[in-house]
């Protein structure tokens, strides 16, 4: 028995979504998050950001 395309698509798509800072974030996922190219200044900003804002810093950018 064949898979219809939308049972195909849902498959591969995991059982849970996460958004936000849920799960654990590297500041280079945070500069990723914002549309820039990852460079060590971003990334020092990003630790910074981080530093004083948490899950917050990134849930800015992610839904």
């Amino acid at each position: 028995m064949k898979e219809s395309p939308e049972e195909q698509s849902t498959a591969s798509r995991p059982r849970q979504l996460y958004t936000g800072g849920e799960r654990p974030f590297d500041p280079e996922d945070l500069v990723m998050a914002s549309g820039r190219d990852v460079t060590p200044e971003r990334v020092e900003a990003a630790k910074r950001l981080m530093e004083e804002q948490g899950s917050a810093a990134i849930e800015r950018y992610l839904p």
